[in-house]
């Protein structure tokens, strides 16, 4: 291969990352629907019922969040959505996570909620939302919940554009995954006795 072509082959590789890191996301399908090789479509497919749990339940006590996405709803598989049901018992929080699929649109129909997300300057917008108010958490951001309210629940419906948006939290992949804690300490300019106090908070109970 001459200089010339070398160049040229680089430049189209580079062309067609750009295009496909632009492209990331849910890839297009070239049918209606994908179903499970051992399946026959029928209503009950494109159904779910997940959510009848939720119907007259006791409130839970810890912050809750119910999914429909494309491992508890196959169906979804291609159709580039998915939703959440989320509850936020007083006082709880749902702790800063990402979404590395998705955007995030959260919709509050009980209770006041405060919300917010860091973008890649590190800004934070905060808000406090009412009920009937929605609040987009941009793709891939730093985000959080917090129910201030000391004695009623909130209740939130999450949409995301992805049919496996993912979560990332951030306390559990930094503390929680085996990370050195020296490397912790260092990153926060504490001790290790602190990363390993904070380690322990984490830890799953017995």
């Amino acid at each position: 291969m001459t200089k010339v072509g070398a160049i040229t082959a680089l430049v189209v590789a580079v062309a067609f990352a750009i295009v496909s890191m632009t492209n990331a996301g849910d890839p297009d399908i070239l049918s209606d629907f994908i179903v499970p090789f051992d399946l026959t479509p029928n209503p009950n497919f494109f159904t779910y019922t997940g959510f009848r749990v939720l119907v007259g339940e006791e409130p839970p006590t810890a912050f809750n969040v119910t999914k429909a996405s494309v491992a508890e709803f196959p169906a979804l598989n291609g159709q580039s959505v998915s939703f959440a049901v989320l509850m936020y018992p007083p006082g709880t929080v749902n702790p800063p996570h990402t979404h590395p699929r998705s955007a995030e649109l959260l919709l509050v129909i009980e209770g006041t909620l405060e919300v917010g997300f860091v973008d890649t300057t590190n800004k934070l917008y905060t808000q406090t939302l009412q009920l009937g108010d929605m609040f987009i958490f941009p793709k891939g951001l730093v985000h959080y919940q917090y129910n201030a309210d000391p004695k009623n629940i909130v209740t939130a419906l999450s949409a995301f554009g992805s049919a496996n948006a993912g979560t990332v939290s951030v306390p559990k992949t930094l503390f929680t995954t085996g990370i050195d804690d020296t490397v912790l300490a260092m990153s926060f300019k504490t001790d290790v006795a602190t990363i390993q106090k904070i380690k322990a908070g984490l830890a799953p109970k017995a």
